[in-house]
């Protein structure tokens, strides 16, 4: 059996796994498993493999910043942050036409640069920003679409647990897939933003709830938000929020300290901000703790299993063949990277995204490199790819915790998608602008 056919049954393997509802990372490191031992005929060679794996896989102290960020995040998630960041936007967007929308977006944007959990963002949102939309006037399926939509920029906007997964994954400096996901971020953010309003004006109907409060969409954007909050209670409420990010983002960019201690500084500063608000008492952050540790204890094994994979494909020479047989088949780097992004598409209506990265991009990096493929920017590519399965049925994690977080059982899960599906659509055109000019990943440095 060549590599080549070892590589295309474990990974077809894997997928059969993990769709018949075994987890992730026992599925990787079975197959793993199953795969070192056919290839050398010793047991205990793969049994070496898989202690390897489990001891090397996450030594370093990078992986630190994975428990820090996370535990940073739901502190703030705790600590009503979202709220704050949603009031900001609507005292200053709601005028507009589809106004609550793009204040949805907005304020997703600023805590995503917080908390960098698309799952946090959705179920927060959810609860803030929906009976808010559906109260003014605005149809269900559109209001929690944007959520949905929206909630992506988590994985995006640094600092994102999926940015960090790809740089250890692939050996890549953390602050520098940071640093490389703000100009994509804030661009996806525009798009959504131009989206709703062209939404507003040429599909109001998507938009709109005519049996709302409001009959007239103008009535909407006549609503004042100023009778509910003064300007100085708004500034208040950003200036928390701007502060954390300063200090997070600016102290990495800046030099100051790494991601991981960024992590550390920005936990303790979402900490005392929570005490000092009367968010987080003792029981409230054990609770916190606990959920810090199951997240992080499952990324871990994910990475772990990650490594066995990765092993197994490199002991096969799986990468080299792989990628002797594309570059004999095609020399065009777009049918390549387009058939790359295909059918990570296609994985993300059955798996998660971290499981995804973990999949393909040991497959694919090899050859992109090849290519002379910048790897920020294959991350990248990558991360906006894989979220748009966030959003698609019918594994669309994103649209699951809206639909749980509601109140409102008459909206149904079919509503959800339906809603997310033209921010899915506008996610694929971002994806087509940074292939198309690969530069745009870099845009914050122009600013």
């Amino acid at each position: 059996m060549t590599g080549l056919e070892i590589g295309l049954i474990s990974v077809g393997m894997i997928i059969f796994l993990i769709y018949s509802g075994m987890h992730v990372g026992i599925a990787l490191s079975l197959v793993s498993f199953v795969s070192v031992v056919i290839q050398t005929g010793s047991l205990t060679l793969a049994m070496k493999l898989l202690t390897l794996a489990a001891s090397d896989g996450i030594a370093d102290q990078t992986f630190a910043v994975i428990p820090l960020f996370v535990l940073m995040g739901l502190i703030m998630s705790a600590s009503d942050v979202g709220r704050d960041a949603y009031d900001v936007g609507d005292y200053f967007l709601r005028p507009i036409r589809g106004g609550l929308g793009i204040a949805t977006v907005s304020s997703n944007a600023v805590f995503a640069a917080v908390t960098g959990v698309s799952i946090a963002s959705a179920a927060v949102f959810t609860r803030v920003a929906v009976p808010e939309m559906l109260r003014l006037g605005y149809s269900a399926r559109f209001a929690v679409g944007t959520v949905a939509g929206s909630s992506v920029l988590g994985m995006l906007i640094p600092p994102s647990i999926l940015l960090i997964v790809y740089a250890i994954l692939t050996e890549q400096s953390i602050g520098m897939m940071f640093f490389a996901g703000i100009g994509p971020g804030i661009l996806l953010s525009v798009i959504y933003c131009l989206g709703i309003v062209f939404m507003a004006y040429f599909t109001p109907g998507f938009v709109y709830d005519k049996t709302g409060r409001f009959s007239d969409p103008d009535a909407i954007a006549k609503s004042n938000p100023k009778d509910e909050h003064s300007l100085s209670q708004i500034l208040i409420k950003f200036l928390p929020l701007a502060g954390l990010v300063t200090i997070v983002l600016g102290g990495i960019y800046g030099g100051i300290f790494t991601p991981t201690e960024a992590g550390a500084i920005g936990a303790m500063c979402a900490l005392i901000l929570a005490v000092v608000r009367r968010k987080m008492d003792w029981k409230a952050f054990w609770k916190v703790l606990l959920e810090t540790g199951h997240i992080t204890a499952a990324i871990c094994f994910l990475i772990i299993a990650a490594t066995m994979y990765s092993r197994s494909l490199a002991m096969a020479g799986v990468p080299t063949e792989i990628g002797a047989l594309v570059r004999t088949a095609t020399d065009q780097f777009l049918l390549v990277l387009l058939i790359y992004i295909v059918v990570v598409l296609i994985l993300g209506t059955i798996i998660d995204s971290i499981s995804i990265i973990l999949i393909m991009v040991p497959l694919f990096l090899p050859i992109m490199l090849g290519f002379g493929v910048d790897p920020i920017w294959f991350g990248i590519i990558t991360v906006i790819a894989v979220e748009v399965g966030l959003l698609t049925p019918p594994l669309g994690i994103a649209c699951f915790v809206i639909k749980g977080s509601l109140d409102d059982q008459r909206i149904t899960l079919g509503d959800v998608f339906i809603g997310a599906m033209p921010f899915a659509l506008m996610m694929l055109f971002v994806l087509a602008l940074l292939t198309t000019w690969p530069h745009l990943v870099y845009i914050n440095q122009w600013m």
